[in-house]
């Protein structure tokens, strides 16, 4: 029994782990809404090999994952060492550049499934790398990738989903779109 004026103890809380993250490796967190937008464009669940390049902090993984896709199926990239590690709470993680593990699994590597939202400093080189990965992979749908990318990203292929509001990013005021790229 306490005494009058005595206050129970609290119960002990797990708060959320931080992860700092350099500004120099462009990670900005895709909001929940927009990346469980992003999964809807890409189509149904299925027997997808998935890939997310340049993965963060996993916001594009956690969307797919909720939406019923298979984390088995899914291959995540990530440079960053704190990052990657996180991730591998997900599912499986490649440790590495994109860029760089692009070229490396080059012709022997397809994927039918690709959602990313790329440094935006570097868009075109992880837009040619992801898009040189994208094939149907025995499917009949065609292959699909679904990236959040600069306004001024351009590519022939690309179909415009959205324009996002500049307020996007807590981090930085970006203006992105959303664009779909189908391929048979």
């Amino acid at each position: 029994m306490r005494k009058r004026g005595e206050v129970a103890p609290l119960e002990k809380m797990e708060g959320p782990e931080i992860i700092t993250v350099d500004r120099a490796t462009e990670c900005h967190v895709t909001p929940d809404d927009v990346a469980a937008r992003m999964v809807d464009y890409l189509g149904p669940v299925g027997d997808y090999l998935t890939l997310e390049p340049s993965a963060g902090t996993g916001q594009l993984a956690r969307a797919l994952i909720a939406s019923g896709h298979s984390p088995q199926e899914l291959t995540m990239i990530e440079r960053h060492h704190a990052l990657a590690a996180m991730l591998r709470r997900i599912g499986p993680v490649i440790h590495g550049c994109f860029l760089e593990w692009a070229e490396e699994v080059k012709g022997r590597a397809e994927f039918p499934r690709i959602i990313m939202n790329p440094p935006f400093r570097e868009v075109r080189k992880h837009m040619t790398a992801a898009l040189s990965l994208l094939g149907r992979g025995g499917h009949d749908e065609p292959a699909t990738l679904v990236a959040l990318v600069p306004v001024t990203f351009d590519h022939p292929e690309a179909e415009e989903l959205e324009v996002l509001p500049p307020d996007t990013f807590s981090t930085a005021r970006v203006h992105t779109k959303i664009i779909r790229i189908r391929r048979t």
